[in-house]
């Protein structure tokens, strides 16, 4: 591959008896919006004539000749051309086309917009500018692109740059080592569909090729086809037709297409000469007498296209096998791009029929539409889960009314709903997942899952990085009761783990606005944020969205009673108040103990009730919290009293019966960096069942509370705050029903159906990152990033006091059997 000049476009034109035309395109070329230092015009004349050749020679303008030596077609001529070019950028303009003043620079802009922009699609009008030659790309079910809109008025309606299956070769821009890559133009094409070729082998790499309608051209169309006979034209669409489908189409759809193809072309034949095809019969009387049959060429075209088709077949199924093998999409993941495939294109009636009967007989249209989605946790899926479980299977049935859906989960799991598929892959077995990389289109990672698998993190897929819970901030607080040595390890391992997801992902959600702009800080640290991806949107929400946890759109349900009366010391008539999820380090059981202690007083019916104490996945340890809130609560008198421990976790399921019976929801924690970027999804629990909310000061759901007025916000530790505040909300009628009423209304902007909004989006148009390279789908770093890694690399540590410092942690966060299955892992990757 030679060097190329970075940021120089190489435009490429080819003469072929049309040297007025050639000329007053270069002019176009010479009047450019582009540094003419960074413009090279190549022209490749294919064997004019010496008169031709000695104009070109004479033209006062800036540009290179190059005299191909014989008449090397469309294909030949530009591959010609770009061998001899020198760009970066390499531009085809059909020698009968003017470009805009802007035609350069818009398309260039275009490819600074996405590193995996493999080529940029120009809007082509006709000479005067009224009516469409290209605007959209569209192909046939057998072979055949088209432009669908080509001959009507330019109304404006195509004025949205969108990604195209391919761009007509009379206007177009592609990267000279992509070009290369692809082997350029097919030269058995020679022309016509050379282009639509291109741009579909282009798509199959995992390449974008972007339609621009601020890059525009001006073509006279067709005017070098005017000299020969429209028979010639036919034939090389009819035999470039097969070429493409046979090369490009996967296995599945080619068996059902090529037959139905090669028989259309026999049907256009037959129906072009106006032929009968039932006079050989043996019951159709004739003259016998004359064995031959005049056949117009028009009407031969097609049947001399099938007999190349299977003279190049040799030849073809080469390539075909090249192309297969490196493919990164399949038909179903490129079926948007064909638009319209049912086009019968010509309007011949006995043609038209046949197709009818093809297109009802072989089920030449049907392909599954269908994405497929890879959703990876580390968590236990079934009756009992906590909350990225929770999140990864809403993610799952909300995705599943559009695409197929599997939940892959580390931790033992049972299938909980029939929309979505649900299996467990241990992390000690991580070549089990190569099957379920294979199968998605998308895949959408929670936690540690990238390290864990190897698969995953060179995966070529769109690749969705769930950062909703910022692990290394709760590694701040959870890691305090430990030396300063392996808390400091715990931290920075997962600040690691999640530098190495950013550096990886191509679309990444969170849980707030303010969690947003903390990311944004992050992502930027790591080179994310860059000239690419602020190109495609100077807003980063195709890099970053926001998607909160949910809450379901169905009200909770309370057919039996779960705890008042039922739980011995809390009657029927008590004021219940409950704090939904785990009790973690991070949280401050201990000041609500203390403050329902004090409410209790003078309130005796007020009883608090922790929902959950053993974490659903066994491998997670009882924090130290547990045991000092439990310490507390008896010295003051109050466990079984007025303070009741639920030790195991209430199933998914029947949550809501137990939030049904409180009168009140409440959360309290400290405030430090972990609160400020957290989102506290038991608030949710309260929002769906109508609770008025009690919360400490200092996280986003506060602020929520604070502005809706959805209950009361009290400083962190204030004891006195805390028990005014949950009386405030249990026994003033008046500021419970304002606060209820406030619930109601906010809670249904929290639906899952509404906060998965922007993921359901993106997966269906799913991309890579704007700073991701096409084909094999790596970040283009910056070298900000690569020097970040390359420090990274140096800071990390090895040794036994390392290797005993991570024992420690796996045992406090997964248990001895998480200790265990690392120890094996390591053991069988050595």
């Amino acid at each position: 591959m030679k060097d190329r000049k970075p940021g120089v476009v190489s435009v490429v034109l080819v003469n072929y008896k049309g040297t007025d035309d050639t000329l007053t395109s270069i002019e176009g070329l010479a009047a450019q919006d582009w540094p003419a230092d960074k413009l090279e015009i190549i022209v490749v004349d294919n064997d004019s004539g010496a008169d031709h050749v000695a104009r070109l020679k004479a033209s006062s303008l800036d540009f290179t000749l190059v005299e191909s030596g014989g008449n090397l077609g469309f294909t030949g001529g530009c591959n010609l051309g770009v061998e001899r070019s020198s760009g970066e950028i390499v531009a085809f303009l059909n020698n009968d086309a003017r470009p805009d003043v802007s035609w350069i620079r818009a398309a260039m802009d275009t490819f600074a917009a996405g590193a995996d922009i493999g080529a940029v699609a120009s809007k082509v009008l006709d000479w005067e500018g009224v009516n469409v030659d290209f605007t959209e790309a569209a192909m046939t079910w057998y072979g055949m692109g088209y432009k669908p809109h080509a001959g009507g008025p330019d109304t404006g309606a195509w004025e949205v740059e969108k990604d195209v299956l391919f761009g007509t070769g009379a206007a177009m821009f592609i990267r000279a080592d992509l070009f290369d890559q692809l082997g350029g133009f097919d030269d058995r094409y020679f022309m016509f569909y050379d282009d639509v070729d291109l741009g579909w082998r282009l798509n199959l790499l995992g390449w974008r090729f972007r339609y621009q309608p601020r890059s525009v051209a001006f073509h006279k169309h067709h005017a070098s086809m005017n000299k020969f006979g429209d028979f010639r034209e036919t034939y090389l669409l009819e035999r470039n037709a097969l070429f493409t489908l046979y090369k490009n189409l996967g296995q599945e759809q080619l068996d059902k297409a090529l037959p139905g193809a090669l028989a259309l072309v026999v049907r256009r034949a037959v129906g072009r000469s106006e032929l009968d095809s039932t006079e050989l019969d043996l019951r159709t009387p004739g003259d016998d007498s004359v064995e031959t049959r005049p056949v117009p060429k028009k009407g031969m075209a097609g049947i001399y296209g099938i007999d190349q088709f299977v003279e190049m077949l040799p030849s073809l199924t080469e390539s075909r096998r090249e192309i297969q093998a490196s493919r990164v999409r399949d038909d179903r993941q490129l079926l948007d791009l064909f638009g319209n495939r049912d086009e019968p294109a010509y309007p011949i009636e006995s043609y038209l029929a046949g197709y009818d009967k093809i297109v009802a007989s072989l089920d030449v249209l049907e392909v599954v539409k269908r994405r497929r989605v890879l959703i990876v946790t580390g968590d236990s899926i079934g009756a009992k889960m906590a909350g990225p479980a929770i999140r990864a299977t809403n993610m799952a049935r909300e995705l599943a009314l559009e695409h197929d859906v599997r939940v892959v989960s580390m931790t033992r799991s049972t299938s909980i709903d029939d929309s979505f598929e649900v299996v467990t892959v241990p992390h000690r077995h991580p070549r089990q997942m190569v099957e379920h990389e294979a199968w998605a289109d998308v895949i959408i990672v929670q936690g540690h899952a990238l390290r864990l698998f190897p698969v995953l993190e060179s995966t070529r897929k769109v690749l969705v990085v769930d950062v909703y819970d910022p692990l290394h901030l709760e590694q701040l607080e959870q890691g305090r009761s430990t030396d300063v040595e392996a808390w400091d390890r715990q931290i920075l391992d997962a600040a690691d783990t999640l530098n190495h997801q950013l550096e990886l992902g191509d679309y990444f959600i969170c849980a707030s606005e303010r969690q947003r702009l903390f990311w944004l800080g992050q992502l930027a640290g790591s080179g994310r944020v860059n000239a690419r991806t602020y190109s495609r949107d100077p807003e980063l929400r195709s890099l970053i969205g926001v998607v909160p946890f949910g809450l379901s759109s169905t009200p909770p349900r309370h057919d039996r009673a779960v705890v008042k009366g039922v739980l011995p010391g809390i009657g029927v008539d008590d004021k219940l108040v409950v704090w939904g999820g785990g009790i973690y380090d991070w949280f401050d059981p201990i000041t609500l103990v203390r403050a329902i202690g004090e409410l209790a007083g003078r309130r005796p019916e007020v009883k608090l009730f922790f929902m959950g104490v053993q974490h659903p996945n066994p491998d997670v340890p009882e924090m130290d919290i547990v045991a000092k809130v439990r310490a507390v609560a008896d010295e003051l008198g109050l466990t079984g009293v007025h303070v009741f421990f639920n030790e195991s976790w209430i199933p998914y399921d029947d949550r809501g019966a137990y939030l049904r019976e409180a009168d009140a929801g409440v959360s309290t924690h400290y405030e430090h960096l972990e609160t400020t970027f957290s989102f506290r999804t038991r608030i949710l629990d309260y929002l769906w069942a109508e609770l008025p909310i009690v919360t400490t000061d200092g996280d986003s759901f506060a602020e929520l509370v604070a502005k809706e007025d959805l209950g009361m916000v009290v400083s962190e530790r204030d004891v006195d705050g805390l028990a005014n505040a949950l009386e405030s909300v249990l026994f003033d009628d008046s500021a419970r029903r304002r606060h209820v009423a406030n619930v109601k209304r906010v809670r249904e902007g929290f639906t899952w159906e509404n906060v998965l909004a922007p993921l359901v989006e993106f997966v269906r148009e799913p991309v890579r990152a704007a700073d991701k390279k096409g084909g094999s789908g790596e970040p283009d770093h910056t070298a900000l990033t690569h020097a970040k890694v390359q420090v990274r690399n140096r800071r990390k540590q090895y040794g036994l006091r390392h290797d005993l410092g991570r024992v420690y942690h796996y045992y406090r966060v997964e248990g001895v059997g998480g200790v265990v299955s690392k120890v094996r892992t390591r053991w069988e990757n050595r």
